[in-house]
């Protein structure tokens, strides 16, 4: 029987899928997930990427069979098991969605591709997002963007209009987590996989939630809600981005005129839906982002500095500095945190602690649980201030703290010593004089930890060798390669789907929505 492979990958849904619809357009399909031990086995996966995988493959699977057909979820290495499938029943045809993912599953897509190559297989993929394979130029890159979140969205096929096939090798049960070398840990409290529980979260940010979109998603106390929460639901394709932008934009439209609030906040929704899509085109065009500086003149600013306690302490949420304390074990807890804390922990990881990006940007792959590699990179980058093109943002956790948790409701939920800390001492406490500490019940260095540096030291320190860097002629004058290549293009947003925002602002506009 001559049939073709629908493989998916980060693509698990079955509503809005061209690569399914494609191939069952052109006869008999075999519906194909692949458990890649080498891809599990890197430095930026984790349990928790893992579960929330396995969840969302048990709901495709029997999404896949009220449609007449069957999931079958292989293990091994993608070239090997489709050589092994190949040599047991051939097929003619693979269909697939693209992937920007790590430097592992690049060489993979090569490698497959070299093998469709040598045994007559042909190999086609469709675009996941807005984001354009083999790019000439940034030029008009946001009409590629338009043009995608445009299409109409493919509906859910119909009992029996897919004809499917029966797997010629045996179905087996997917590795247990420490079989693929990942630790056991799981935050008890991350988002759940699947489609259904990506729908469920949609329609409550468009109905409800997205009132608070605008000025609510900078605070991790409001962010939890008022953020989309839709991250790890595209970065797995449980959802696609184009029903996303679709049913925003059709929210938006039916409001009335009095929720001014709400269509704000929709409009700048799905401006970081446009620019989610800018960041993994650079890592698209440059895959070398993952692992070496942008700008070259930066390579070992820091690589050669490495301070393992400063990294201990970052990790096991012992900085000393209450907040970004806070956000770490809320990252251990939930898999979540907004915008904002991230940029701040890497900028506290990248200035007063003067860390290299590469190893900070593999844990804290680790921990979220939307880890999208083009943008994540990127933004470990641009937040470190190795790009060369963008004005470094150093966040003061303390200033941060007065910010977005004036009260201290955030740091006294996930640091319990801190709820016996006097308000006065709250942003500062290993200031507290001895009594102070006495009194409360919190000793500095035990219940609570001191400050791994001095802030105001390390800070200024750290930003002295940073711009003396960049104010060298010669990496002056590199930049303009880079903002040539990565570089975002002003356009009128009144022609085209998503609001523009100017590239002095995109690197508030990523990393979570």
């Amino acid at each position: 029987m001559s049939y073709s492979i629908v493989w998916f990958k980060r693509d698990l849904r079955w509503h809005d899928h061209l690569a399914l619809h494609t191939a069952a357009s052109h006869g008999t399909v075999l519906c194909v997930y692949v458990i890649e031990p080498r891809i599990w086995a890197q430095a930026d996966a984790a349990n928790q990427h893992y579960q929330f995988v396995l969840e969302s493959l048990r709901e495709l699977y029997a999404g896949l069979r009220r449609l007449g057909g069957q999931l079958h979820v292989l293990t091994g290495e993608v070239p090997a098991v489709f050589a092994q499938l190949h040599a047991a029943s051939p097929f003619r045809a693979i269909y697939s969605h693209e992937e920007t993912g790590n430097a592992v599953s690049y060489q993979r897509d090569l490698a497959l591709g070299r093998w469709c190559q040598s045994q007559g297989v042909s190999w086609q993929e469709f675009a996941q997002f807005g984001v354009v394979r083999r790019l000439a130029s940034r030029n008009g890159w946001h009409t590629h963007w338009d043009a995608h979140v445009g299409q109409a969205c493919l509906p859910t096929p119909e009992l029996g209009a897919v004809s499917f096939v029966a797997s010629p090798l045996a179905q087996q049960l997917p590795p247990l987590p420490q079989e693929l070398g990942l630790t056991l840990f799981d935050p008890p409290q991350r988002q759940r996989g699947g489609r259904a529980a990506g729908l469920a979260v949609l329609e409550s940010f468009l109905s409800d939630r997205s009132n608070q979109y605008r000025g609510g998603i900078s605070s991790p106390l409001s962010a939890p809600t008022a953020c989309s929460r839709l991250s790890p639901y595209l970065a797995y394709g449980c959802l696609s981005l184009r029903e996303i932008v679709q049913a925003t934009l059709r929210q938006r439209t039916q409001l009335p005129l009095t929720a001014s609030r709400q269509k704000q906040g929709l409009s700048a929704f799905i401006s970081r839906l446009y620019w989610h899509c800018h960041f993994i085109q650079k890592l698209e065009s440059e895959p070398e982002i993952e692992y070496r500086n942008i700008h070259r003149a930066y390579d070992g600013l820091r690589e050669h500095d490495w301070n393992q306690a400063h990294f201990d302490a970052l990790t096991s949420a012992r900085t000393g500095w209450p907040l970004v304390d806070a956000c770490v074990v809320m990252l251990r807890e939930t898999g979540w945190l907004n915008f904002r804390m991230r940029a701040m922990l890497v900028s506290v990881a990248a200035y007063p602690l003067w860390l290299d990006w590469r190893p900070v940007g593999h844990w804290l792959a680790r921990q979220f649980l939307d880890y999208e590699p083009g943008i994540h990179w990127s933004q470990m980058q641009m937040q470190s201030g190795t790009t060369g093109i963008n004005v470094p943002r150093i966040y003061n956790p303390i200033k941060q703290a007065s910010d977005h948790d004036p009260h201290g409701r955030f740091v006294r939920h996930w640091l319990p010593a801190m709820r016996r800390v006097p308000d006065s001492w709250l942003f500062e406490p290993w200031r507290m004089p001895p009594e102070v500490q006495a009194n409360c019940g919190v000793i500095v260095g035990k219940d609570i930890p001191s400050p791994v540096v001095d802030l105001e030291q390390a800070t200024r320190a750290a930003k002295a060798r940073l711009f003396a860097l960049r104010e060298q002629a010669a990496v002056k004058s590199a930049k303009a390669p880079i903002i040539e290549k990565h570089g975002s293009r002003r356009r009128d947003h009144t022609r085209s789907t998503s609001k523009q925002i100017s590239a002095k602002n995109s690197s508030q506009l990523s990393w979570e929505f």
